[in-house]
């Protein structure tokens, strides 16, 4: 058996067809082929809005900026995902919290997120924008989320760089029903790809003006935005201080691509995420539970090990599996125990559910490509190993 990857991208003939097209255009980069793609992917979540960026990461700084943070200010997102979720608060000077996880979901828990409200408003110091993650493709409980977001005054970032093609409540997530803005990745182990990227929706236009801007250093050439008259056509004013975040045309072409065949790309994932059930059921681990509410895009399938029961630890388990040359991964390490964020006064303890969590997680492979002999395989080692 090859070796078997955690995640994979699946290019088709019509994305590199689409991709040499553009090559073969005039545009190269701020070209036709980002509007176009900006386009369908609002359209297909319903927003009314969408905006490109060079990646995920690019796509929650200017989210955030977009939303008025700055170094007064506090950003809450989960412990429970990559470092980019909190970094983004970071980069705009503000200080950054955390909310412990849902035992079930792995996402935010609305109970400890209630109760943290609760506290932080009676010391006059609530966030000014909280970042639920989507974690895995599954939402978080948005309804209740915005609930309370909108009693304390909070702008909602959706994170939902897992999560594009899934739904909430029969809503796609990127509709923003529940939020002010969400972020999508298409990193190559994402859902779609186009090769690097991100991109914020929102249904305001003031978001959308603003993050238009902080894409492209800050610049813009409409007079309605401008200070004093414009001078002519070619006229273009700096009105803050933005970034080169911009995607190309030819990432945008493959992404747009890659969107045609996003519900083929979702389906399957499910297929196979439920096959994995059938396949584990008997072992001794928690497989993911899915929340009723919502329709996961299974970017990740993770298993937590009932580890008093299979006499091994959980690194045994997971080096056993790179032998065998099944490329498990683990997702996340909490953000709070990095080095980085322990210097800024965060310890070991500090949320307890996300830090039990780590230390029982594997993330199994999951992509479009994954056969069914690979899956066997995959659960048959499994089965060895804790049986």
């Amino acid at each position: 058996m090859r070796f078997i990857p955690y995640a994979k991208q699946d290019i088709s003939e019509d994305d590199i067809r689409a991709v040499v097209e553009v090559l073969r255009s005039d545009w190269l980069t701020q070209g036709p082929a980002i509007e176009q793609f900006e386009k369908i992917v609002a359209e297909y979540c319903g927003a009314r809005f969408a905006v490109a960026v060079s990646n995920g990461t690019a796509a929650l700084h200017i989210a955030c900026l977009a939303a008025g943070l700055g170094s007064s200010d506090m950003l809450w997102t989960s412990p429970n995902t990559f470092v980019a979720s909190a970094n983004c608060g970071l980069y705009c000077g503000a200080r950054v919290d955390f909310v412990d996880i849902d035992t079930r979901t792995y996402n935010m828990s609305v109970e400890a997120l209630k109760c943290k409200l609760e506290a932080a408003e009676r010391l006059g110091k609530p966030p000014k924008i909280l970042v639920p993650v989507h974690f895995a493709g599954q939402s978080c409980e948005m309804d209740r989320i915005s609930e309370l977001a909108k009693q304390y005054v909070i702008t909602v970032i959706e994170d939902a760089s897992h999560a594009i093609g899934s739904s909430y409540r029969d809503v796609k997530v990127g509709a923003c029903s529940y939020s002010d803005m969400t972020v999508f990745s298409f990193h190559p182990v994402k859902i779609i790809t186009t090769g690097e990227g991100g991109m914020v929706l929102t249904n305001r236009e003031d978001l959308y003006n603003k993050l238009i801007r902080l894409r492209t250093h800050g610049i813009t050439r409409n007079p309605e935005f401008m200070e004093g008259e414009s001078h002519s056509p070619w006229y273009y004013q700096q009105v803050e201080l933005g970034f080169n975040y911009r995607i190309t045309d030819i990432q945008a072409a493959l992404g747009a691509s890659q969107m045609r065949r996003i519900d083929e790309f979702v389906t399957r994932r499910n297929a196979l995420a439920h096959r994995y059930n059938e396949l584990l059921k008997d072992l001794p681990v928690t497989l993911p539970w899915q929340h009723p509410d919502t329709y996961s895009a299974y970017h990740l399938y993770v298993i937590r090990l009932k580890l008093k029961e299979i006499g091994k630890t959980h690194r045994q388990v997971f080096e056993a599996l790179r032998k065998a040359d099944i490329g498990v991964n683990l997702h996340y390490i909490p953000v709070h125990t990095q080095p980085y964020y322990r210097n800024l006064g965060f310890k070991i303890g500090d949320f307890p559910e996300a830090e039990k969590y780590y230390e029982e997680a594997i993330s199994l492979p999951l992509y479009y490509g994954l056969t069914k002999e690979e899956q066997d395989f995959i659960a048959g080692k499994l089965g060895e190993l804790l049986q």
